[in-house]
Formats: structure tokens, sequence, C-alpha cells
């Protein structure tokens, strides 16, 4: 565990309530920004890796949902300087934002001070500042609200852009993640026992979902070491499912994702399908019934019920959570080192 975060149950613990400050911070944010004329325009490119990467999916699926032509990117899959585009960047998320152009911008764990040649920052507070650390209420290092509290200030982001209106949902959404947290945390912690034989690990989700496959199969990669897969459903149709074996399953969605379990159980293997419906848990089958919730609200559920299990896996495997094996010291780039 590095010197400036927490245990990944200490995190958890406080995530409700920290998860409520960072959307009142954002919304607060968000809207001086939109008063400004801030988010207004063609939709915004969210640049980012691994969670970052994966906690843009819903986000993007809003804003083209709503007709806003937006895009996510792999940051280490293009070379830089990002091309002159009408298209904002929105990039350093979940970091301090960098220097660069007008056009681009941040979503970043402290409010940094702007200055006139830095991007605009939302801070979602995933770290408090204070006057010595400024960070005295950092994340886990296996991120917890660092995730959520990103795809919330990205999800708000999008609700608002070019005129569009925050969801009213986002004002309880953290008295929603607590009140889901007690209902799972039982039933989730049981369905480790799947995990006992199993060699890997298949995420598989459908539209905003697809970031929460990502970010799972991440997560187990990081803190319970199961080799592990993130896709979307259709390309785990197109090839990858035949490679069904010694493997659990896990499945996010509400249409195709239920046929797909029910054929994967059916043939005999381990299955978890997190989604909304109303579905008859069965052999080979379990289900994890999360409430509806417009998709950035949603993904926010699936990543807490995998919090919950992953930390029963990584129990069970007698891994300790924090004891990372492999440090890597150039996947996140230090505010003020790009190129003015």
């Amino acid at each position: 565990m590095t010197g400036d975060s927490v245990p990944f149950s200490e995190a958890r613990a406080n995530q409700a309530q920290r998860l409520g400050e960072a959307i009142r911070a954002v919304t607060a944010a968000v809207a001086d920004l939109g008063a400004a004329g801030g988010l207004s325009g063609p939709g915004p490119i969210f640049a980012g890796i691994g969670a970052s990467h994966a906690a843009a999916c819903a986000p993007v699926w809003t804003l083209r949902a709503r007709g806003i032509h937006s895009w996510r990117l792999a940051a280490g899959d293009y070379p830089l300087p990002f091309p002159r585009s009408d298209h904002p960047v929105i990039g350093g998320i979940t970091e301090r934002p960098q220097r660069g152009d007008a056009g681009r911008a941040g979503i970043c764990r402290t409010r940094p001070a702007l200055r006139r040649r830095e991007p605009d920052a939302v801070p979602y507070r995933g770290h408090r500042e204070d006057h010595h650390r400024h960070r005295e209420h950092p994340d886990s290092y296996a991120s917890t609200v660092g995730y959520t509290a990103t795809v919330a200030a990205l999800g708000i982001l999008a609700d608002s852009w070019d005129g569009g209106a925050i969801d009213p949902g986002w004002q309880d959404m953290a008295a929603v993640v607590h009140e889901t947290e007690q209902l799972l945390t039982e039933p989730v912690r049981r369905l480790a026992a799947g995990f006992t034989r199993a060699r890997s690990a298949d995420f598989v989700g459908a539209g905003p979902s697809v970031g929460s496959a990502e970010a799972a199969a991440l997560l187990f990669r990081e803190v319970a070491r199961v080799p592990s897969t993130g896709m979307g459903t259709r390309q785990y149709l197109h090839g990858s499912m035949e490679s069904a074996g010694d493997s659990v399953h896990v499945l996010f969605g509400d249409t195709r994702e239920t046929e797909v379990a029910t054929t994967l159980a059916a043939a005999g293997h381990q299955v978890i399908l997190v989604t909304s419906q109303d579905v008859a848990p069965g052999r080979n089958l379990e289900i994890v019934r999360l409430p509806a919730r417009p998709p950035a609200q949603r993904v926010i559920l699936e990543a807490l019920a995998m919090q919950i299990l992953v930390a029963a896996v990584a129990e069970q495997r007698a891994i300790e959570i924090e004891e990372f094996i492999f440090h890597n010291s150039d996947t996140k780039v230090p505010a003020g080192s790009a190129r003015e």
C-alpha cells in the first residue's frame, strides 16, 4: 500500500458519504461552468487509461443517447500532442489536469488553482484537501470512491452538456449506494464460493455497462489476482464465448445478457447476472438484483457489487488486497509535464 492510500475496506466504508460530497461539489462546479458557457458546442472526447477509461463509458453513452457526438479514447494508444479538434478533450481523469491548449479540460481529485492557460477543472474530491498533505482522505490503492466519484463527475457533466439538465436521481445517489450496499453485502459475499476452483473470470456488459465489465476485470486482477477479461456483450458473442471453461462469467445487463447467462449456466458454467430485471436464479446461475437507474448511476451500483465480491474473493484466496506485486511509475503524468 502506498503512503497516500488507505485500506480497501476503509475506503469502502466511507464511500457513500464521500460520493455524496463529490456529487454536491461536482454539481456546483458544473453549474458554474455551464453558466460561463463552458459546456456548449461539440461533445467532449474523454481520454484515460484503466479504470479512468472505463469510467467514461456510461457518460459517452448518455451523450450519444442525447444526440451529441462523444468518444472515449485509451490515452496511451494515441500520439501526442492530440490533434486540434472542435471537440474539447477531457483528460487527466482522476488526476490533476495538465497545462494545455484551450479546449482541454480535466476531472481531478483536488481543486487546482486555474490559470489562464490551464484547462478548466471539475473537482470530484476523491481526495479531500487539508493544510498539510492535501490528501486527508485518500482513496484505496485499488480504487473505490476514486472510480465511483469519477463516474458521477463525468455523468453529471454528460447530463449538463449543451443545455442538458442534471438528472434528479443524482441527489439521492449516495443514499441509494448506502441502501444497496446494506442489501447486497451478505448475498454477494456468498458468491465468492463460485471462484474457489475458477482459473479465470469473464466480465461482460452491454452498452454503458461495458465500462463496468472493464473496470471489474481490472479490479479482480489487481485485488484478487484472478486472470480476467472485460468486454462488450456482442464482442463476447463474436467468438470469445467459445473459450468458456474453468471460469466464472459475470454479466451486466437486462436484455441479451439474460439469455447469455442462462445459456452458459445450462452448459455447466458458473454465472453471475447483475441486472435490474426480475430474473430467477437457477443451477449455476446467481442473480444480483440492482435498482433501475439511469446509465451512469447504474454503473456506480455495478461497481459497488463488484467491490463487495472482489473483497470476498481476495479473503477466500488469502490475498492481502493492499499488497500489489508490481509497481509502475509511468502510468500517471505529473501536472505541468505536458508541452505547452
